[in-house]
């Protein structure tokens, strides 16, 4: 009932006032874009002479409300962000076929956020969620298109549509489709994220909204990897299995599947709001409502005991779980020219996790729902006095099954026009993921309830930015009762199957990463880096990360054909020290603890020629050249191999009208 009165109210704001918090605009940017609307009536008038729309007007607000513009520029941020995810993977190595998930190198700990995620986190690397989406305001409709090739048979498309049907409404449509059949047995993914957008304001500013609609499916086939008697053929390079269509995999015979639906609506109305930049107070209250729908689903024809161990049936196994979350969220809003900006809220989270059967296993009943309320109350503020900025956002649950708190704060002081320091801190306290707390399965051993305690953690963190010296960032975290998966031996005979379970760790986990970005320009040439070191101090060896991750591009850039053209060229080196690895569980879609063997030490090199068109953008790229030449060593996780030497072509192409 919930669901349907949602829909209801959502399609009904759709087709009256949807949308958005404007974004902050000048002057010229304001009557520019109330001269070049489409509606505008003095553009009825055939005289009326039309201003050409400036690339800046092109606006894109993010959740945060922070504003950029369209950028159609080829550099060398927008080669590393052209890969499935559409954002720099760096920290990340991908599987073999695309669409696949992603082993993490580093791990960030800072957290906002007082409710339990769903699980099945290896099929969420592209999974878009609130923070995800963007919102827009255009003086024309755009258009943005984007192709990419895959592996063997499939392609990465990306269709984006916004237009302004005023200089108060605005909407935006796209939908991200992949298929893609990979080199190895039994791995076709194919994925889609379909998105709509609105906002809206009233002319006099007082009433503000945004909404979106999110549609997702990411489904995967699952091989289980590589047989361990292939290891030995993959890496020793074996002439006739170079057609890795021919190394044997566990399984041939499984899938899983990530759903999701997503409603979600931010509205705003000025009790007191400012006229100019003499007043001095605002006052306002917003609303928050999201209905979220998640499913995650395994199928199976017949079971992989070798792999997953005994099962209560042994062919057409269906494991699905889905979650239910409606959250609302109520704000008041006060601006004052000295204290600043305030907030207060109190939100509600109606959740219902779980499965439609229930198991009993060794004689205990395993409940098969965690449902319930939970209440929660909040506050923000920001205060910016010249070149100083304070920002400060805190919760904490209130009432319900799951306790939670966070604290955020951070300090920027922008000391010149290129060099700006920021101070962070976060406590954060949060119930494990659902799928830790409880889990069912046809295989018997992928049965539990748990009642683990929060994972605690605090982060202390600086940043440096400067084009001229460089971007370093620290951060230091200490966690507390971490939930990981890991094999557990206890009590199995040698030579039995071990079977995957969640444990809690017991002692504190200290975590340090330093970051340096730094680009070095000589004439048309530059070299540019990235450089992560990380060090873990943990007993029990269950945060697991490589301790040096690199990237470093060496290229050339140049106009050509008497400007017509902009070309990039060059070759990127990216290298990670060896470390215990995680391993990867299909039917959990999860990452466990592996201290067996170490893997990684193995060199990647791509070599790229990217140009620019007008508005067009043409990538090319020879990836992992040096496969044949540097060892076949390379691992995505244990099992999992890293992608083969390919050559890959794409476009981005943007439509102004």
């Amino acid at each position: 009932m919930i669901r349907l009165i949602l829909v209801f109210f959502l399609v009904f704001l759709f087709n009256n006032v949807s949308a958005q918090t404007k974004p902050k605009l000048s002057k010229e940017q304001m009557e520019r874009l109330r001269k070049q609307d489409s509606l505008n009536p003095d553009l009825n008038n055939r005289g009326a002479k039309q201003e050409k729309a400036k690339i800046s007007d092109y606006l894109i607000i993010s959740h945060k409300n922070d504003t950029t513009f369209v950028d159609t520029t080829l550099t060398i941020r927008k080669e590393y962000k052209f890969n499935y995810l559409r954002k720099d993977n760096f920290g990340l190595i991908p599987f073999s076929n695309l669409g696949q998930t992603y082993n993490s190198l580093t791990y960030n700990f800072e957290n906002t956020s007082l409710m339990p995620s769903f699980g099945a986190r290896a099929r969420h690397f592209n999974y878009m969620e609130i923070e995800d989406v963007n919102y827009y305001r255009v003086p024309t409709p755009l258009t943005e298109l984007l192709y990419k090739s895959a592996f063997e048979q499939g392609q990465l498309a990306d269709s984006f549509f916004t237009v302004n049907t005023s200089p108060q409404l605005n909407f935006s449509i796209a939908y991200k489709g992949l298929r893609s059949l990979g080199k190895y047995q039994h791995l076709l993914t194919s994925t889609g994220n379909f998105r709509f957008t609105t906002n809206y304001q009233t002319k006099n500013n007082r009433y503000l909204a945004r909404a979106h609609i999110v549609m997702q499916d990411l489904l995967n086939q699952e091989n289980g990897g590589l047989r361990d008697d292939m290891i030995e053929n993959f890496e020793n390079g074996v002439e006739e299995f170079l057609d890795r269509s021919i190394l044997e995999v566990n399984f041939e015979n499984a899938e899983n599947i990530l759903r999701g639906k997503r409603f979600h609506l931010e509205h705003n109305y000025s009790i007191i709001r400012k006229k100019d930049s003499l007043s001095k107070n605002k006052l306002s209250i917003g609303h928050i409502i999201s209905l979220k729908d998640k499913s995650y689903q395994y199928d199976q024809t017949s079971v992989s005991t070798s792999y997953f161990g005994s099962a209560f049936a042994s062919s057409n196994q269906r494991d699905r779980v889905t979650l239910e979350n409606f959250y609302n969220q109520l704000q008041l809003n006060y601006s004052n020219n000295i204290i600043g900006d305030l907030q207060f809220n109190v939100s509600s989270n109606n959740y219902n996790y779980g499965y439609n059967k229930v198991v009993v296993l060794n004689g205990n009943t395993i409940t098969n729902r965690l449902k319930g309320d939970v209440f929660s109350a909040g506050g923000k503020y920001r205060k910016q006095f010249k070149k100083f900025e304070l920002f400060g956002e805190l919760g904490i649950n209130v009432s319900g099954d799951f306790d939670g708190n966070f604290l955020k704060a951070h300090a920027t002081f922008k000391l010149n026009s290129d060099l700006s320091a920021t101070a962070s801190i976060n406590h954060s306290s949060k119930a494990p993921n659902y799928n830790v707390l409880l889990y069912q399965s046809n295989y018997t051993n992928y049965n539990w309830r748990n009642n683990f305690n929060n994972t605690e953690t605090q982060q202390l963190a600086f940043q440096l930015k400067s084009k001229k010296i460089a971007d370093i960032s620290v951060d230091y975290s200490t966690i507390n009762d971490y939930t990981y998966f890991k094999r557990d031996a206890t009590g199995i005979p040698d030579g039995e199957f071990v079977p995957i379970k969640p444990f809690q760790n017991t002692e504190t986990i200290s975590y340090l990463r330093v970051k340096l970005d730094k680009e070095i320009k000589v004439g048309k040439f530059a070299l540019q880096n990235t450089l992560l070191y990380q060090n873990v101090q943990d007993d029990n060896n269950i945060l697991n990360v490589p301790q040096l991750t690199t990237r470093n591009t060496l290229y050339y850039s140049s106009h050509v054909f008497k400007k017509a053209m902009y070309l990039q060229t060059g070759v990127t080196f990216n290298y990670f020290t060896k470390y215990n690895m995680n391993s990867y569980d299909p039917l959990l879609a999860e990452f466990y603890v592996q201290t067996d063997k170490e893997y990684g030490g193995f060199p990647r090199l791509d070599f790229f020629v990217n140009a620019k068109i007008r508005q067009t953008r043409i990538y090319i790229k020879a990836e992992h050249f040096n496969s044949a030449f540097t060892g076949y060593n390379y691992f995505a996780a244990p099992n999992n191999p890293y992608r083969d030497f390919t050559v890959r072509f794409g476009v981005v192409w943007n439509f102004f009208l």
